[in-house]
């Protein structure tokens, strides 16, 4: 247990200092005077940002990687500090659960930063904060799994209707905002419309091959009542409401570089997963106040 906690505390420190300096210089790169234009692997001509530790990405791409890197350090990083201390005072099941949730989210963020951002000067930065990211949500899930098989049966919470149809949408939410720009491109048989200098879209790796089946696993642990499920259930909550908070944030930086988004696109891709958000608020607030652990009850 002590060299558990031990682990915890360097990996938690890893994940705050590594997110700072990552977003710190992220936020600091929004410079939209420096972009110049370049002819990329597929022919098409390139506008590449120019500036920061970002001046190698395209000007379309950086608004989106600054929004997500704002949305970090100002709600994010936050909310880690403090679900970190409290997991480091207690290792209770909430203060566990919790502390997995923004890790699960910070290791959504620096995958997508590690695998997404053209090669520059943070790139061990990233790797290092993907790893912590990596084997903290290891670390906690092993523990919460143990929970789980030893103590599962002993709490009582309410999963609604509401709540399982959440999973659903969710899972094909995340289908439906990206499929159709997959499909088109096969069809046409070019590449994706704003591959841009990329050679894929890890958003879309991450969510359909990822997080989009994991909601249908959720679903199904749930159906046969398996505690995993309800563990999963509530860090799916989380990350969503984050991933809610960090869109809008997306397209603001979008529209002060000039991109022009179009009634289709927030729908699609923001107004769906905002609204998603404020389910998963709701849905979490719920189920949170629902959980009691019936030995406690008993006594």
């Amino acid at each position: 247990m002590i060299k558990e906690k031990r682990l915890f505390i360097i990996l938690s420190a890893l994940i705050i200092v590594l997110s700072l300096v990552v977003t710190i210089c992220g936020v600091c790169s929004f410079d939209m005077t420096r972009s110049y234009y370049v002819t990329n692997q597929y022919g098409e001509q390139v506008q590449i940002w120019g500036s920061g530790v970002y001046r190698h990405d395209t000007y379309f791409k950086v608004p989106i990687f600054v929004g997500s890197d704002l949305t970090v350090l100002v709600f994010v990083i936050p909310f880690a500090i403090f679900a970190f201390w409290k997991t480091i005072q207690e290792d209770s099941f909430e203060n566990l659960l919790r502390s997995f949730s923004v890790i699960s989210l910070l290791l959504y963020y620096s995958a997508s930063i590690s695998f997404g951002v053209t090669y520059n000067v943070l790139h061990l930065v990233y790797i290092a904060l993907f790893g912590a990211c990596f084997f903290g949500a290891g670390l906690l899930l092993a523990k919460l799994h143990s929970i789980a098989v030893q103590e599962g049966e002993t709490y009582a919470y309410n999963i609604t209707k509401g709540m399982k149809a959440f999973l659903l949408i969710a899972g094909l939410a995340l289908c439906v905002a990206w499929l159709p720009d997959i499909i088109s491109s096969l069809i046409k048989g070019t590449s994706l419309e704003l591959i841009e200098v990329y050679t894929t879209e890890i958003t879309y790796v991450l969510d359909m091959g990822i997080i989009s089946p994991l909601m249908f696993l959720t679903y199904g642990l749930i159906k046969r009542k398996d505690f995993m499920g309800y563990i999963l259930l509530r860090m799916s909550f989380l990350v969503c409401i984050g991933v809610g908070i960090m869109l809008p944030v997306q397209s603001v930086f979008q529209l002060l570089s000039g991109y022009e988004i179009t009634i289709p696109v927030i729908v699609t891709k923001v107004a769906i997963f905002v609204l998603l958000a404020g389910f998963a608020s709701v849905f979490n607030h719920r189920l949170k106040k629902s959980t009691r652990k019936l030995e406690l009850v008993a006594g």
